[in-house]
C-alpha cells in the first residue's frame, strides 16, 4: 500500500514538473501584447499583505499619462514593433434661458418671454508612436532596447452664442454666465463684454527617444518590468485668441484678442519628453 501511494505521488510530481516545463513564458512570434500600469496592482498587495483595512481594488490604468494605448507585436521571439496610439475628439453643450430684452412684461398669470443662449467646447486630442524593440536574454528574466518616434495634437476650443443681442442704448443684455464668458472690453477693461469665441493655440510635439528596459516573467506571458529612455523632443503652441463683443453705451464693437505662442526644444530623459508621457513608470505587460 505505501509503495502504491508512494508510486503515485512520484508520477504526479513527475507530471506537474513536466507541465511546469512545457509552459511558455517568454513572447513568441506571432504574439500581441499591451501593457498598462502596475502600481496599483502593487499597492493593492502590498497594502493587503500590510493587513491595511482600507485599501482598495486597483484599477486598469493608462501606461502613460497621455493616455495612449500601448502595445508590441512580436516578429520574433527577440524582436518587436511597438506603438501607442490615442485619437481622441469631444465636445458638450450646454443651454440656458434668460429673460427677453425689452419684452413687454407679462400679465399674471403669463410667464416672461425667455430667450436661449448657448455654449459649446471640444477637445482634440491626438497621440500617435511606433519604433522598433529587440530582445536579450533566454530565461524569465529579458532586457530590451530599442527606438521609436511620436508626435502629439491637442487643443480646445468654446463658441457662445446669446439669445438677447446688444443694443448700445439699452446698455448690456440679460445674459447667462456660464463662469468664463463675462468679462470687460479689451480697449478700456470698464465696459462690459461677452466672449463669443475662445481658442488655445494647437500644440503640436515630435520626439525621437531611444529606450532599454527590462523585464521579468511572473506567470506564463504576463511580466512586470520598466524602461527609460532618452532624446529629442520639440514642442510648438500656436497663438491663443478671444474673440468678444461689448458696448461703452453708443456703440458695440467686436474685438479679438490674440494670446502668444511658445516652442520648446529639449534633449533629455523621459522626464522632460512629454510627448511620450511619462515612461519611467513600473508596467505590467500581457502577451497573448
Amino acid at each position: 500500500m505505501k509503495k502504491s501511494v508512494l508510486t503515485v505521488a512520484l508520477i504526479i510530481g513527475a507530471t506537474t514538473t513536466t507541465i511546469a516545463q512545457n509552459k511558455q513564458y517568454t513572447p513568441e512570434t506571432d504574439d500581441w501584447a499591451i501593457g498598462i500600469d502596475a502600481t496599483p496592482f502593487l499597492s493593492y498587495f502590498g497594502n493587503f499583505i500590510g493587513g491595511n483595512d482600507g485599501n482598495t481594488a486597483p484599477t486598469w490604468n493608462f501606461l502613460t499619462n497621455n493616455q495612449t494605448i500601448t502595445g508590441k507585436y512580436f516578429t520574433a521571439a527577440d524582436m518587436a514593433y511597438r506603438g501607442s496610439l490615442r485619437i481622441g475628439f469631444g465636445s458638450t453643450t450646454r443651454n440656458a434661458m434668460v429673460a427677453q430684452a425689452n419684452a413687454t412684461a407679462p400679465t399674471y398669470p403669463a410667464l416672461p418671454t425667455l430667450v436661449e443662449d448657448t455654449y459649446k467646447t471640444g477637445y482634440t486630442n491626438i497621440g500617435l508612436s511606433g519604433g522598433l524593440e529587440w530582445r536579450k536574454g533566454n530565461g524569465r528574466l529579458q532586457g530590451y532596447y530599442g527606438g521609436e518616434l511620436g508626435i502629439s495634437i491637442s487643443s480646445t476650443r468654446e463658441s457662445y452664442q446669446y439669445g438677447n443681442a446688444i443694443v448700445a442704448a439699452d446698455g448690456f443684455p440679460a445674459t447667462t454666465d456660464f463662469g468664463t464668458n463675462i468679462t470687460t472690453d479689451a480697449t478700456s477693461g470698464v465696459n462690459d463684454a461677452r466672449v463669443l469665441a475662445r481658442s488655445s493655440g494647437t500644440t503640436f510635439g515630435v520626439g525621437l527617444r531611444g529606450f532599454i528596459g527590462a523585464e521579468y516573467f511572473v506567470l506564463p506571458k504576463l511580466s512586470i518590468g520598466g524602461e527609460f529612455g532618452w532624446g529629442l523632443m520639440f514642442m510648438s503652441t500656436g497663438a491663443s485668441s478671444l474673440d468678444i463683443e461689448s458696448t461703452d453705451g453708443t456703440q458695440v464693437a467686436q474685438q479679438t484678442v490674440a494670446g502668444s505662442g511658445s516652442s520648446s526644444f529639449g534633449l533629455d530623459t523621459d522626464a522632460m519628453n512629454t510627448v511620450f508621457g511619462n515612461a519611467g513608470s513600473i508596467r505590467a505587460t500581457f502577451h497573448f
